[in-house]
């Protein structure tokens, strides 16, 4: 899994988000717009299962209004880990 944080100095903020599942499958597209990206950023936690996923960030908007975009990789927990515990407050970790 990956988390995607998108975010500007204030202006408005379109985006494109496309999820690539290798090479015969479609990609998935997420499209994304807010008025003040830093009032109101985006954040997203996107689960990319097995390999040879790819994710890529488009900035929409006119060259005038640039974006900051964070992607890093993300591990979710699974029961079946033995480090897994119904105790936690959430079962999302860093990887």
């Amino acid at each position: 899994s990956v988390r995607i944080l998108l975010s500007s100095d204030g202006r408005p903020l379109s985006a494109r988000i496309e999820l690539l599942q290798g090479p015969n499958n479609s990609k998935q597209v997420m499209d994304i717009y807010t008025e003040d990206g830093m009032e109101r950023p985006f954040f997203a936690v996107i689960e990319t299962p097995g390999r040879g996923n790819m994710v890529r960030v488009v900035n929409t908007a006119p060259l005038e209004f640039p974006m900051y975009c964070i992607v890093e990789p993300y591990d979710i927990k699974s029961r079946n880990d033995p480090s897994y515990s119904e105790n936690e407050s959430t079962q999302l970790t860093w990887s």
